[in-house]
């Protein structure tokens, strides 16, 4: 997803500011009495659990920044916690990465991969001690991997490596890139867990062809691999097809379809008895706005039957029960994301998780009797967490807190209003900290990404791009709603924008900061706004419509849809929503651009973008700056180099919510203004 290209010219065309005063390495001797972005910075997160198959032990992830002179970096690593609680056991360390941790089925094994020996390989550590060990030789190494049932084989992905006249012509300076000609695809690799008299893992190869496998699954006797699979590795073409097949393990494998047709089918699972494969399908024809349904399928072929919609219509699944009754799945609902069990016999959905807040990182013990997550909310940070799979009793295992200061926040609300159109649209209101009720404060709308994002019940303390609590800290309010588009609230209510970016989109946003002015919150004379992605494109879009703004910052936004749709990774979701091609209707993405409303502008507009953004390409907020430049708007743009579509580094991370706070005091009024404004 990152550019290779696009570096030389920069200094010619753009506006480079220079580092941040506050100094990541500082990270652990700034106040704590106080929300800084250097304080959200030590909140950790969790990117991944697992579960040994008697459910007695959790293995997760924990990634953590690495600031110091020298590096500007994230780093994981894996530990191991009793299901019952207890002092967890760090079970890698070192300057790689460790993930994808998973249990062998007699439990005495963890696999994972690392980078420690140059490539991304799968290791095998006992579980009653000693050093991990290399099992994968991958070249160029391992994408994914899953252990056979029976805990002797593993079977991962691998991306095709380099033949040997590839890498003659890169060493000879021939190697000229054929764009979409010459491609890598993933394929199936199977490797036995124990060395040959010679202490070797010799691995065999199960499928090869035109084609890259994106998922898979082992049938329950080991025979079998059921596996998703699409024509080319490209993220923009991953909503036009996608098929299933199964492949025999053996010396001679063999590929059948299992699955194929005009829609998009991906994620397949083997039922526990092995005659069924559940999997994902947007139906009969693709749907590259955003939907999929779940189906199941004998896995002898046949007609597959579609179980009950979820509410959202975008499961991500999980694994089957034990018995095969029914399949469980994970998706956004609302502000929430919960776990939600399918009945295979095709009755209603039923939630697993209950309540307020956002699960993730779920795994299941071998009788999917008891589960792994991650928890949090607006006011708790994430952990691990443990609770039986019926009978949901949520259970803290891990404190991964507990030495992080946490000062006093600015709490946040669920809100709900209408739209001008009489559409009912929800948002999270965060308040200043030490808000006190009578005062009318700043207020911040956020918008987010996709437009198929959303703003989840996530912790407000978290480090993101955008600080919520370093912004409420300095005596923000911040609004961050999910307007028509948003993904968990169904899919009539996400296909609401097509054909409509930046009119009924933007109604949403700006009744709900009409909301929060009649809540006597904020004040109509301190409005700010911020947005990446397609929150910068609705940033970029806004302040051509409407003044109201004192100071916008736009990040990663794209306000020329015409130069976007022919230069991103992903045009063909652009013209899903534009309805059709730019060729074939002009107007429209004229009409949606914010670039042929430039005239119209009149409010201070930062512009920040990654210098190596694919997915936005940096010229979409180089188009942005330069016309605000010269039409005499007051902008600035800043430009993270190394940055795809969003930063990556911790540091650049910390320097964006204090570039745009500085953007904002410029332009804004004083926070904590009386309520009469004065």
């Amino acid at each position: 997803m990152t550019s290779r290209r696009m570096l030389s010219w920069f200094a010619l065309l753009c506006v480079v500011v220079p580092a941040s005063p506050v100094l990541a390495q500082d990270a652990d001797s700034v106040p704590v009495d106080r929300w800084t972005p250097a304080l959200s910075m030590r909140y950790p997160s969790v990117r991944g659990t697992a579960v040994s198959p008697d459910g007695s032990r959790i293995a997760y992830v924990v990634r953590t920044p690495v600031m110091d002179d020298e590096h500007s970096e994230y780093r994981s690593q894996i530990w191991v916690v009793d299901a019952d609680g207890g002092e967890p056991v760090q079970y890698t360390r070192g300057e790689q990465s460790s993930s994808s941790p998973a249990f062998s089925p007699d439990g005495r094994l963890l696999a994972f991969t690392s980078a420690r020996s140059g490539k991304n390989q799968v290791w095998i550590i006992r579980l009653a001690g000693g050093e991990a060990e290399q099992l994968t030789h991958a070249d160029p190494g391992v994408s994914s991997f899953r252990f056979s049932p029976d805990g002797t084989k593993i079977a991962y992905r691998m991306r095709d490596p380099d033949t040997a006249e590839e890498k003659a012509a890169r060493k000879a300076k021939r190697d000229v890139i054929l764009v979409n000609q010459q491609f890598k695809y993933n394929h199936l690799y199977v490797v036995p867990v124990a060395a040959d008299a010679q202490g070797r893992h010799p691995a065999t190869r199960l499928t090869e062809g035109t084609f890259e496998v994106t998922a898979f699954d082992w049938a329950p006797d080991g025979s079998r691999i059921v596996f998703a699979h699409r024509a080319d590795p490209r993220l923009n073409t991953a909503s036009r097809d996608g098929d299933i097949s199964i492949v025999t393990v053996n010396d001679d494998p063999t590929v059948t379809p299992l699955i194929t047709g005009g829609g998009v089918e991906g994620t397949p699972l083997f039922s526990p008895d092995g005659r069924t494969v559940a999997f994902t399908s947007t139906g009969s024809h693709p749907e590259p706005v955003g939907l999929a349904d779940v189906y199941v399928v004998s896995a002898g072929g046949g007609t597959p039957h579609r179980l009950a919609m979820t509410p959202d219509r975008s499961p991500g699944l999980l694994g089957w029960t034990a018995d095969g009754s029914g399949v469980l799945l994970s998706e956004a609902v609302h502000t929430t994301r919960q776990v939600i069990l399918l009945p295979a016999d095709g009755s209603e959905p039923q939630f697993v998780t209950e309540g307020e807040g956002v699960y993730g990182s779920v795994s299941f013990d071998r009788h999917t009797s008891m589960m792994a997550f991650t928890w949090q909310d607006p006011e708790t940070p994430v952990d691990v967490y443990r609770s039986p799979v019926h009978g949901f009793d949520r259970h803290r295992v891990t404190d991964l807190n507990r030495d992080i200061p946490r000062p006093a926040m600015g709490r946040t609300e669920l809100l709900r209003w209408r739209s001008p159109d009489g559409r009912e649209i929800e948002g999270l209101l965060t308040y200043p900290v030490d808000y006190r009720a009578g005062r009318v404060y700043p207020l911040i709308l956020n918008v987010h990404g996709g437009p198929a994002g959303a703003f989840s019940q996530s912790f407000t303390g978290n480090p993101s791009v955008y600080m919520l609590q370093y912004f409420a800290q300095e005596g923000f309010a911040i609004l961050r709603p999910n307007p028509r588009g948003s993904t968990g609230y169904g899919k009539a209510f996400r296909y609401a924008n097509v054909k409509d970016w930046g009119f009924g989109d933007l109604d949403d946003l700006l009744s709900g900061v009409d909301e929060v002015i009649r809540r006597g919150v904020a004040s109509p004379d301190s409005l700010a706004l911020m947005g990446w992605s397609y929150g910068g494109y609705m940033t970029s879009f806004a302040v051509t419509r409407t003044n109201r703004f004192k100071a916008a910052s736009m990040g990663a936004g794209l306000p020329d849809l015409i130069s976007m749709v022919t230069t991103t990774d992903i045009g063909d979701y652009l013209a899903a929503h534009m309805g059709g091609e730019f060729w074939e209707d002009y107007e429209t993405y004229q009409k949606h651009s914010a670039i042929y409303r430039i005239a119209n502008v009149t409010t201070p507009t930062q512009v920040i973008h990654g210098a190596r953004d694919l997915r936005v390409p940096f010229t979409q907020g180089q188009e942005f700056y330069r016309a605000l430049l010269r039409r005499g708007i007051p902008t600035e743009m800043i430009v993270y180099p190394r940055t795809p579509h969003g930063p990556r580094e911790p540091k650049f991370v910390m320097d964006v919510s204090e570039r745009i706070l500085t953007w904002f005091n410029r332009y804004l009024r004083s926070p904590a203004a009386t309520t009469d404004g004065r």
